[in-house]
């Protein structure tokens, strides 16, 4: 039997393809710390299964295609507090940030037709766009930058009379790149003179860090008609099993068109949706000691990191991720040998391969990324383990060069 084309040509997850191999680490015994994955271990607000318990129904009904009504207020008080003002008729609830993605790239693309994306990016935005016939048209990024934005003229350069939008994230994943005000600017400009669309996956959006300044698409209302605002409750409220996410855009057209694709699945976990009203209504306070938090387990991995000769690596300002350009040939071949040949008191470390998160051929292969998601005492093990594996890998790798230099 023939597959379809579609589903062939769609990459295997690059963070979850290498999982075979930590299941074998465990199986030897072996303590496998994950740095692979964006799973957080922070508590989620105890409203949410308050909300879930307490609900009160004899039947377990459809919600409607939008989302609970107390769900959108509950989105549209939220935006409030980022000066962002949003309509009942603007926002949509979706099955996670990942189907928003997949539904917004629906809507504004036909097959054929590509978005510009910065690169790295998080790894579904190609397996959407494939699902969708879309190609993602790349703009390379470098660790050496910090993973900051080329100049206008290298964006433009790759817009053609295909290119439909510009897709990012902000903060991002894998980077944990904030954009300043002028990057921001700069893409808004050129959406503008290119009649683009602005997808901007914003599901970072507390996690800033160093007192930096975070500019949100939405507070641009020069292309407030282009922009569509891609948000989850999974990384932002630790509840990422909730699987809410949700579409918000000035352009009532597009959300209607939109709603064709919701009301085709028909709705979304009417208790998800319950649970996460909840959420939303969490004290702000909750996202201050979340942020110290993260931004000490940033420090002790990025600082065991930078330990190591050749390791190549802004400290990222935002998320939870790192990606760092390692003294190695293949980082997947140096991932599956820390699961596999390296152990530090019977304990080792899966971090992810950076090249999935690459379009263009060859980038990536000498990156990983590093979601910092352990508590501080774990990621500290980890990173020791992590620092050691690299050195002793690097070691070998030379000894290896020489010998087959002297044979």
């Amino acid at each position: 039997m023939k597959y379809s084309d579609r589903i062939t040509a769609m990459q295997a997850s690059p963070i979850r393809k290498l999982v075979p191999f930590a299941l074998q680490a465990k199986a030897r015994g072996t303590k496998v710390y994950h740095l692979n994955i964006g799973q957080p271990d922070i508590k989620t607000p105890q409203g949410f299964f308050d909300a879930v318990k307490n609900f009160d129904s004899e039947v377990l009904e459809y919600a409607g295609s939008q989302g609970i009504p107390e769900l959108i207020s509950a989105l549209q008080k939220y935006y409030t507090t980022y000066d962002m003002h949003f309509e009942e008729d603007e926002i949509l609830i979706t099955n996670g940030g990942s189907e928003a993605l997949l539904f917004t790239i629906m809507a504004i693309c036909d097959p054929n037709d590509n978005l510009l994306v910065a690169e790295p990016f998080y790894t579904n935005y190609n397996g959407f766009s494939q699902c969708a016939n879309v190609f993602v048209n790349p703009v390379t990024t470098k660790a050496e930058d910090g993973f900051h934005l080329p100049s206008k003229d290298i964006i433009t350069s790759k817009i053609n009379a295909k290119t439909k939008g510009i897709l990012l994230s902000n903060p991002g994943n894998p980077t944990g790149t904030v954009y300043t005000r002028e990057e921001v600017d700069m893409i808004a400009n050129i959406a503008k003179e290119n009649d683009l669309w602005i997808i901007a996956d914003e599901v970072y959006r507390e996690f800033v860090y160093e007192g930096l300044d975070y500019t949100s698409f939405g507070n641009l209302k020069e292309v407030e008609d282009k922009v569509i605002i891609i948000d989850s409750v999974s990384k932002r409220y630790s509840a990422c099993g909730a699987r809410i996410g949700s579409i918000a855009s000035k352009n009532k057209g597009l959300i209607a068109e939109i709603l064709k694709l919701c009301q085709g699945r028909l709705c979304v976990s009417t208790l998800d949706q319950v649970g996460s009203v909840e959420l939303y209504n969490t004290p702000a306070a909750y996202f201050t000691d979340v942020n110290e938090e993260y931004r000490k387990r940033r420090d002790v991995l990025y600082n065991e990191l930078m330990k190591v000769d050749g390791v190549i690596c802004e400290k990222p300002t935002g998320a939870f991720y790192i990606v760092a350009k390692l003294p190695v040939e293949n980082a997947e071949d140096f991932v599956i040998w820390m699961l596999t040949d390296f152990n530090k008191d019977n304990e080792t470390v899966m971090v992810c391969p950076a090249e999935g998160f690459y379009a263009t051929p060859g980038l990536g292969r000498d990156e990983i990324r590093l979601a910092y998601i352990l508590n501080e005492d774990d990621l500290f093990k980890a990173a020791t383990i992590l620092k050691e594996g690299l050195e002793k890998y690097v070691e070998l790798a030379k000894n290896k060069e020489l010998a087959s230099t002297e044979a």
